[in-house]
């Protein structure tokens, strides 16, 4: 097995040399694949599913930040970048979607691999909840057709009708599992255990389920009851369901390398995500929050996690303006002396990317039965999920992370956190955003859905337009297509960017109706 996913990771490497790609690299699917098994196919697009450029979204939902601009701007002053705006629509259909694709066209008919097949459906319909979720109409139902249908300008489908399918895949790829049949050997998550798939369908059922709240409460409360069905297999019930992807030496974590190599002094943890941490007497947060004395070296020098000396980053200010903000506290060593993640637990290059996780999950329940949609005490889910991810920051760094049983029953009595029917809304998503830590991508996603937490727009100098308007309300509600795709598929961006109301950050996704 352990030989099996290094050389799965081997291939990899090689394919993910490169992010820039061209319209016939997003669209084509290569001649190797006609021989490739769809074990590896499937194995690449987990592993493939791991998100570079990612603090884009991470400062959005203001945990991540930075003054400057140029290849590192995007969601810290609410403007286009191209290269940050294209890295998920490139990265994804250029190795997830194709190799999905074209595993289950490989699979489909042979009863032998059904539970691939089903996997594969699986995450699939995860990748395109992203896709949508970010960018809106995207290619779906024509998507990685290239190779297999010669279809090489696919059209931009209905982000409510691809989500329509991608509920549907939920229900019956789950359903479809079967333990009597096919072990899935090359499975970078569960081994091919089918029960921890059937909960990883039905966590994302579950997700996709709440994504209706503000659209369609009946449909939402319908989605869920299928989603928590135990006769269904249910959904996740410990931090060993989490699908994840670890990293080692050899193959580190993306986003780890972007914010701790040669511009690790210029990424900086948002003050509403250290003003919440402290305010909360978080126990989470010295693994999480420091000061280095020399942040330029890859070490940083001196480590100091004290929280009460921790300082974020405000937004609305460039690295010459940054002077101004209140509380400014200088620089130390030629850098800003604001905060920064820490780099030998949650930016290690071996941590891991959390995808769906047991606490997301709880947390997702407890909102559920607040809302009515399920039964349950939605305490009671509330602080699983807390703990859940308390216990989940260990992935990072176990020989230095470690948050007490006692520390976290001391953090879920604190006076911020301690569950109130009255505040349970805000409280529940707000704490989905500390879980969401590093998966901005839904921390983001949740924000837009839910408005919490109470983030306040940047109201940068230069933001885009769009930004402005009543209907996008200050914050980036999606990306935009990258520009190579416009140009060379300009007939169906067009369309669908009619079909939104205009390619650009204020258009709103679907079920974004707050």
């Amino acid at each position: 097995m352990k030989k099996y996913i290094f050389l799965v990771l081997a291939g990899l490497l090689t394919g993910m040399s490169g992010c820039d790609k061209d319209f016939e690299e997003i669209n084509t699917n290569p001649v190797q694949a006609i021989t490739t098994d769809p074990v590896y196919l499937f194995s690449s697009a987990q592993f493939g599913s791991s998100i570079v450029t990612h603090h884009y979204q991470g400062e959005i939902v203001q945990q991540v930040n930075t003054p400057f601009t140029g290849v590192i701007e995007g969601g810290n002053h609410n403007v286009v970048i191209e290269a940050n705006a294209n890295a998920i629509y490139n990265s994804l259909y250029t190795g997830p979607v194709r190799n999905l694709v074209d595993a289950i066209a490989k699979t489909q008919d042979n009863p032998n691999l059904s539970n691939l097949n089903s996997m594969a459906r699986i995450w699939k319909a995860y990748v395109f909840m992203i896709l949508v979720d970010t960018y809106g109409d995207v290619p779906y139902f024509e998507a990685g057709q290239a190779f297999l249908g010669s279809i090489n300008q696919p059209k931009y489908d209905n982000q409510e009708a691809i989500y329509e399918d991608i509920l549907k895949e939920l229900e019956a790829a789950t359903n479809a599992l079967d333990p009597a049949k096919d072990v899935v050997r090359g499975d970078l998550f569960y081994a091919g255990s089918i029960p921890q798939w059937k909960k990883l369908g039905n966590s994302l059922l579950l997700r996709a389920g709440m994504r209706y709240t503000e659209l369609d409460e009946a449909k939402a409360t319908a989605i869920v009851a299928k989603a928590v069905d135990p006769t269904r297999g249910g959904v996740m019930t410990s931090n060993a369901d989490n699908a994840l992807i670890r990293h080692n030496p050899t193959y580190t974590n993306g986003t780890s390398n972007q914010l701790t190599s040669t511009e690790r002094q210029n990424f900086f943890v948002g003050q509403p995500f250290v003003d919440y941490l402290k305010t909360t007497n978080d126990p989470r947060m010295p693994y999480i929050v420091v000061k280095y004395s020399f942040s330029s070296q890859p070490a940083g020098g001196d480590m100091n996690t004290n929280p009460a000396d921790q300082v974020g980053m405000p937004y609305g200010y460039s690295d010459v303006t940054l002077v101004n903000a209140p509380g400014y506290p200088d620089k130390v060593n030629g850098t800003f002396a604001y905060s920064q993640f820490r780099r030998n637990t949650v930016l290690r290059l071996e941590a891991p990317e959390h995808f769906v996780t047991f606490g997301q999950t709880q947390l997702l329940l407890a909102e559920a039965v607040t809302r009515g949609y399920a039964t349950g005490d939605a305490k009671v889910y509330y602080e699983t999920g807390i703990k859940a991810h308390m216990d989940q920051m260990k992935d990072y760094e176990p020989t230095i992370i470690n948050i007490t049983p006692e520390q976290q029953q001391a953090y879920l009595q604190g006076p911020e956190v301690a569950f109130d029917p009255a505040r349970a809304l805000e409280q529940i998503n707000e704490q989905y955003w500390v879980a969401s830590f590093r998966n901005w991508s839904e921390a983001w996603a949740n924000f837009r859905r839910t408005g919490y937490p109470q983030l306040q727009p940047i109201n940068y100098p230069g933001e885009d337009p769009s930004i402005k308007t009543t209907s996008a309300g200050g914050f980036i509600r999606r990306l935009t297509y990258p520009v190579r795709e416009v140009s060379v598929n300009s007939a169906n961006t067009q369309a669908a960017a009619t079909r939104m109301g205009g390619d650009n950050l204020g258009t709103r996704i679907f079920w974004d109706k707050l």
